[in-house]
């Protein structure tokens, strides 16, 4: 009778101590995944009071928006939501690259780059432009680290094997053998030495530059071996040249091209036609290319309406030079805007806009700074140039562009990690895992698109060199620039703590897949075909099975 007496006098206290035990107890941990084990109705006293949950690298704290603004039975709405802004913000980081490459394009022709040298750096940052600031930005921030290993192991594995094995299934064809050992052998270097990273849990500065020195070592053995073969194609040209050769009549024929130009001038205007400045300006912000509405099928249409907006926004902030067009798409008006908009794009993005409201000397905003000197050289630019053809110095419209669209695809990159992050801790899912489905897929799936396009269009080894190639770039640059970053701001060695057993999944399927593609390409010749497809698509399958298995601790690893 007596523990009867005492058990049911004293339990309601004993349990409440209990519980206020357990919550201090989960708010001293520093850990924002330890929410999930709360009730719902301390969820957000935990979030407010652990630094963990406070995202102060993104414009939203989206931890505090899942727990103290939307009521827990929201919670499928809340991961909905989660999922359909990371599907806009990845689509903004593919428009922003449309106008990210013609700029890096300029600025290569502009320094008089060759063709391979602006393939393994300019275009290599274009293309890899979303992939690289998404893991600069995730392994920049201790609690995000996870999501960069997933992205760069994740997206190694998706595109070489998936978008290499639909290549290989698409069409079967011979691989270049110089080119192709050279970027395994980088490729594998990159991942050994990232693994080393991973199992010793920190670099240090002359290890993050080393490791970004990587890449120039790539870069140069590109160059020197191109210069080597275009040697030797000219020796062999030559020799060729010195033979007796039977004449060709037909080459002494007109051609349709020789006629081209004489056509061109036949059917110019015999006036000169200038369109006015408001024409410029308003069709210069017209996305929509009426032709090309007109023959393109309704997918398209829809998937341009859901854009439009977007590209409205981009083309009123970013300049673009395209060096192919031949007014290097010179708007004047337009471009004159642009000395407004893109240094107030660049200021509000920076740092999620930390400087947005930064007063000087705590009297004058900076943005109103920002925009007396965007209108003052906007006036000078208009008064000293012309509608027709574009001034000396339209290259360093090139470079503003370039900087504002990488800002932009940071921003937009920033706010993807912070999203999966706040996803993770909804869905107690581990931020590897969210890392190498959601962000890899992501990231990854318009070069699976255009590879497979490639390989339809007649140009396979295009394609397959593209998926060993790029990647070299995102791996070296997303963990060497995002150490760097992280660096700066702490002024210590960066701690990269892998969570749990699947980190260590991700880099021996990685080290697998390329070792076996290293040694069975070479043993059939440089042919591949089918089976190899074939086998790299049901590789990744079981890669993803075991990953998902050891994520819910299915498969355990002592």
């Amino acid at each position: 009778k007596g523990f009867d007496y005492v058990h049911l006098t004293w339990a309601p206290y004993i349990c409440m101590l209990l519980d206020l035990y357990c919550t201090f107890t989960a708010l001293s941990f520093t850990q924002c995944d330890m929410v999930m084990r709360l009730n719902a109705s301390g969820r957000c006293g935990f979030v407010k009071n652990t630094s963990d949950c406070n995202m102060e690298d993104s414009f939203i704290n989206y931890i505090h928006v899942a727990f103290c603004l939307l009521p827990p039975n929201l919670t499928p709405l809340t991961v909905t939501l989660c999922v359909s802004v990371v599907t806009a913000l990845l689509t903004s980081s593919f428009v922003l690259v449309n106008s990210f490459c013609p700029n890096l394009s300029a600025i290569s022709t502009s320094l008089h780059l060759s063709h391979t040298v602006a393939g393994v750096t300019f275009l290599a940052l274009g293309n890899g432009a979303p992939d690289i600031f998404s893991a600069m930005a995730a392994i920049s921030r201790p609690h995000t680290a996870g999501l960069a290993v997933g992205a760069l192991f994740g997206a190694g594995i998706f595109v070489t094997t998936v978008v290499a094995g639909s290549v290989a299934l698409v069409k079967s064809f011979a691989l270049a053998s110089r080119p192709f050992l050279r970027d395994m052998i980088f490729y594998m270097s990159a991942v050994f030495w990232t693994f080393v990273i991973l199992y010793r849990g920190t670099i240090s500065l002359g290890e993050t530059l080393g490791y970004l020195s990587l890449y120039i070592v790539y870069v140069l053995t590109v160059i020197i071996s191109t210069i080597i073969y275009n040697r030797q194609k000219r020796s062999l040209n030559t020799t060729v040249q010195a033979a007796p050769q039977i004449p060709d009549y037909q080459s002494s024929d007109t051609s349709d091209d020789d006629e081209l130009p004489s056509l061109k001038t036949e059917y110019r205007p015999l006036l000169p036609y200038s369109e006015s400045t408001r024409h410029i300006l308003l069709g210069s912000l017209n996305p929509i290319d009426s032709g090309k509405w007109r023959r393109k099928p309704m997918k398209w249409k829809a998937f341009k309406i859901f854009k439009t907006p977007l590209e409205f926004l981009l083309l009123l902030c970013i300049p673009v030079v395209d060096p192919d067009k031949e007014d290097k798409n010179w708007k004047r008006p337009l471009n004159c805007l642009h000395l407004v908009t893109a240094p107030m794009a660049c200021l509000f993005t920076f740092q999620s806009g930390a400087y947005g409201h930064f007063m000087i000397q705590g009297q004058f905003p900076l943005w109103l700074l920002f925009l007396l000197l965007g209108l003052f050289l906007s006036a000078i630019v208009f008064c000293t140039t012309t509608n027709d053809h574009p001034p000396s110095y339209h290259c360093l419209f090139a470079l503003l562009g370039f900087v504002t669209s990488a800002l932009l695809i940071s921003g937009a990159a920033s706010e993807v990690v912070s999203l999966l992050h706040m996803l993770g801790v909804v869905l107690t899912l581990s931020n590897t895992v969210l890392g190498l489905t959601l962000l890899a897929w992501g990231n990854s799936i318009g070069d699976c698109f255009s590879d497979i396009t490639l390989a339809k269009q007649g140009y396979p080894r295009m394609a397959i060199s593209a998926c060993f190639g790029g990647i070299i770039f995102n791996m070296v640059f997303g963990v060497g620039l995002g150490c760097l970053a992280q660096m700066f701001e702490t002024h210590a060695e960066v701690q990269i703590e892998p969570e749990g057993n699947l980190a260590w999944v991700l880099a021996a399927s990685l080290g697998l897949s390329l070792v076996f593609s290293f040694i069975f390409v070479p043993l059939r010749n440089f042919h591949v075909g089918k089976h190899y497809g074939v086998f790299l698509l049901l590789f990744y399958f079981t890669f993803l099975i075991v990953a998902l298995l050891t994520e819910f601790n299915i498969i355990k690893f002592n």
